[in-house]
């Protein structure tokens, strides 16, 4: 599909081999944070999710793929989320892995991404949640003509003190 194909990755759908990837993104207390993960994932449960996954949008609400290099190197995931059909509306999350990180390709896959949203699922907004304190994404929500939308406030509880969340909004130009 040439819509998930730029010029430095692409984006394709989860394979069985996926798993080990999965089970250590997954079960990384770094990114638990974010993900909303309270306990570790078995290689069974990701398995049983892969068998699965190629279930329709319209069915389970969302949709991970997998960001490749074109050395076909699996350095991260996208995600789809919370699809409402209804109201045209959906969520979106990147996480490139550490040693990928600062080389944009979280940029170019986002890129891909919210034009495959828009042009193929007909959503009218695609909205993200960012961590407060988290900049590196802030800028590239912001680089990508999302605006932030609300805060909201004590939404993660991190050790003992809570954090606030950003709330940022992309609405498709219909111009």
């Amino acid at each position: 599909m040439l819509t998930l194909k730029g010029e430095r990755v692409c984006l394709r759908a989860l394979e069985p081999e996926d798993l080990e990837l999965i089970y250590a993104i997954e079960n990384d207390e770094s990114v638990w944070e974010v993900s909303q993960t309270q306990t570790p994932y078995s290689r069974f449960l990701i398995k049983q999710y892969l068998e699965n996954c190629h279930k329709d949008i319209y069915e389970v609400k969302q949709l991970r793929l997998v960001i490749v290099t074109k050395d076909d190197e699996a350095i991260g995931f996208v995600d789809l989320f919370d699809f409402d059909p209804k109201n045209d509306k959906i969520g979106l999350g990147v996480l490139i892995l550490s040693h990928a990180r600062g080389k944009k390709y979280g940029r170019e896959a986002l890129e891909l991404l919210i034009e495959y949203t828009f042009k193929n699922l007909y959503v009218h907004q695609i909205y993200a949640n960012v961590l407060e304190g988290n900049l590196v994404s802030v800028k590239l929500f912001e680089s990508l003509g999302f605006v932030k939308a609300g805060v909201k406030k004590d939404w993660i509880l991190e050790g003992n003190h809570y954090k606030n969340e950003y709330l940022f909004q992309l609405i498709k130009d219909v111009h």
